[in-house]
């Protein structure tokens, strides 16, 4: 058995490096080298100033320091540069990837999260999840700068790095609390948005009904329910991040003062320079910078509440098709003890239908007794529970998947037009069809007289075609006799 072409059966999105394992691998070391060179400007500077105290030729130093100010200002702009691109490939990368997987899983994703909750996964959630390998960069760089700062005052004198250390268990709690409770508050924010997204959906596709009805402002109250829980969580998420920035301001200063008295005091004692007093000062300020891993953090957990949003999505098991093709025959559709259940209530109860080749049949019954099922189920748009759906003495299930689309046409009550001219729509499919042929099939739907009416006829583009619920039912009859077996 096979997925369809576009299915996906892992539920791991990426990589650690991303779709564009290169050009993050690059921002990777660009990100690094940028803190490297802020690691190196304080000694530096420090090292400039001692030669000047001392009335020594510093002129070398002071170019040192030029050249790093130049060099952390051209790695910030590629940062940027490498940082935005990465973020639009893996956000398009991750579209491709969801929209793939919807098509591959079939109607079936859309009646499992509904068809706003998956606009809102793709377009939303994607963009944020598209952050994820710059946010790994930047995090990467960001603790780059602490553990760097903090060798760096081990270098300058053991009982600076020792000050600091002192309070880094401190430290890493505040880090750990802030990451698990901005990743909850993140994961409950997002789904929040699917749900409003999800009934606006719902509302836009009746929007006529609701028009006709006069209840656009009950409407608006029902998209708008989930709101009030929405701003809970956001104002949620703000104060986890404000609280975690306020305790690292209550902490990190302390140890960076502390760190800057002890270098006083073994200035005092002639252990250090003056320079590396000023080096001390900034490694400290390097090393206890929580403040950067805060929002990096915050970042990273944006990011990762919305990949699981989207493994969710992934985590649906395409359609399986198999590698049999139709023997000659008449299309003789046969269902045989079909169970089929919706919503946990069993909807077809081990029903037996054959359908002579060249039949045409009306199901009719009252709503909800399974007639868009029943046909769902004859164009293996669904899966039965039970029993099996035969075409020609073959089970669909182990027809492949060109086999199965070319053999079998939908026509919807209300049709997608996704764009383009009439006769690009008509003939919109697996394979390009002549004009002949599509306006063979327009014939046949009896949609060729009011497309020939149209200014441009078949070459009018949809979007200014005024057309009726019922021409637009004509349309897609067309599009399916067009490419139907």
């Amino acid at each position: 058995m096979t997925t369809a072409p576009a299915a996906r059966t892992t539920t791991t999105v990426f990589g650690p490096l991303g779709p564009a394992p290169a050009r993050c691998l690059a921002l990777c070391l660009v990100s690094t080298a940028a803190t490297g060179a802020g690691l190196l400007l304080p000694a530096a500077l420090g090292r400039a100033l001692d030669l000047l105290l001392a009335g020594a030729p510093a002129t070398r130093w002071v170019a040192y320091c030029a050249a790093l100010v130049l060099l952390l200002a051209l790695l910030d702009a590629a940062e940027t540069v490498l940082g935005g691109t990465l973020d639009a490939r893996t956000t398009s990368w991750l579209r491709r990837l969801l929209t793939g997987h919807v098509l591959a899983v079939g109607p079936r994703a859309a009646e499992r999260f509904g068809p706003g909750d998956l606009v809102a996964r793709l377009v939303g959630n994607a963009a944020q999840a598209g952050t994820a390998p710059t946010a790994r960069a930047a995090l990467l760089a960001a603790l780059a700068g602490p553990v760097g700062g903090l060798v760096a005052l081990a270098l300058i004198d053991p009982w600076l790095a020792a000050v600091l250390l002192a309070g880094a268990p401190v430290l890493a709690l505040l880090l750990r609390a802030f990451a698990r409770d901005t990743r909850e508050c993140v994961a409950h924010y997002q789904q929040e948005q699917g749900r409003i997204a999800a009934a606006l959906s719902e509302a836009v596709g009746g929007h006529r009904t609701i028009q006709a009805a006069g209840t656009a402002q009950r409407e608006a109250a029902r998209v708008l329910r989930p709101l009030p829980e929405l701003s809970r969580a956001g104002h949620r998420m703000w104060r986890v991040q404000g609280r975690a920035a306020g305790q690292s301001v209550a902490v990190a200063p302390l140890l960076q003062l502390g760190v800057v008295a002890v270098a006083g005091l073994l200035l005092a004692h002639h252990r250090i320079t003056v320079g590396e007093l000023l080096a001390a000062s900034r490694y400290a300020v390097l090393a206890g910078g929580v403040g950067i891993l805060v929002g990096q953090l915050a970042s990273l957990a944006r990011a990762r509440a919305a990949t699981g949003r989207l493994t969710e999505v992934l985590a649906e098991p395409a359609q399986l098709y198999g590698d049999r093709r139709l023997p000659p025959g008449p299309g003789r559709l046969e269902l045989r003890g079909v169970t089929a259940r919706r919503g946990g209530r069993v909807v077809l109860d081990h029903v037996d239908l054959v359908v002579p080749g060249g039949t045409t049949l009306a199901v009719v019954g009252r709503s909800g007794a399974g007639k868009s099922l029943l046909a769902a189920l004859a164009g293996r748009l669904a899966d039965p529970d039970a029993g099996e759906v035969l075409l020609d003495g073959v089970p669909l299930r182990e027809l492949s998947h060109d086999e199965l689309r070319g053999a079998i046409g939908h026509a919807f009550d209300r049709p997608a037009l996704l764009g383009g001219t009439l006769e690009e729509e008509i003939g919109l499919g697996p394979t390009p069809l002549s004009p002949a042929r599509v306006r063979e099939a327009a014939r046949t739907a009896h949609a060729d007289d009011f497309v020939n009416r149209l200014p441009a006829g078949y070459a009018t583009l949809c979007a200014d075609a005024p057309r009726s619920g019922g021409e637009a039912q004509r349309l897609g009859l067309a599009r399916a006799f067009a490419h139907g077996g």
